[in-house]
């Protein structure tokens, strides 16, 4: 039975690998000392990754009713994303991995409550609990504690 165990230590790997992309980004934009070209250098490493890699596998491809359904906000999450990525590349030389990260990741929760709880974005429906409130007021403390000491 598959009950998707496996699938957290990535995630877990993931964040980690997060929280050290937001340093090596704000090195580059320090060595490079161009927000707009740091961001650049990093988004071509990027896509040409991905390039390559539906080069390597490219199937499935879209099909035309998978197309004309998406829905039109779909391919807006990369330049959503780049915004996180903007944001740390030019902030956290100035407050540091810990608030940066920290900062991101609990204004991610809390978004994330809200849309589990609305259905946004094609989600499936988790209604806000208050043991969910309770973990989103502890990771704001938790950054609070972080970012002052």
């Amino acid at each position: 039975m598959d009950n998707g165990l496996w699938l957290y230590p990535f995630i877990l790997a993931a964040g980690a690998l997060q929280a050290a992309g937001a340093a090596m980004n704000g090195q580059l934009n320090k060595s490079v000392g161009n927000p707009w070209l740091a961001s650049t250098i990093s988004f071509l490493l990027v896509s040409f990754l991905f390039i390559f890699l539906f080069a390597l596998l490219p199937r499935p491809l879209p099909t035309l009713k998978g197309l004309t359904l998406m829905p039109w906000w779909a391919p807006l999450g990369g330049i959503v994303g780049a915004m996180a990525v903007f944001a740390g590349l030019t902030l956290v030389q100035r407050v540091g991995a810990g608030p940066m990260n920290g900062l991101t990741i609990t204004a991610n929760i809390i978004a994330s409550l809200v849309i589990d709880h609305f259905a946004l974005f094609g989600m499936p429906q988790h209604g806000l609990s208050f043991w969910r409130a309770l973990g989103a007021a502890m990771m704001i403390g938790g950054v609070t504690l972080i970012a002052l000491f």
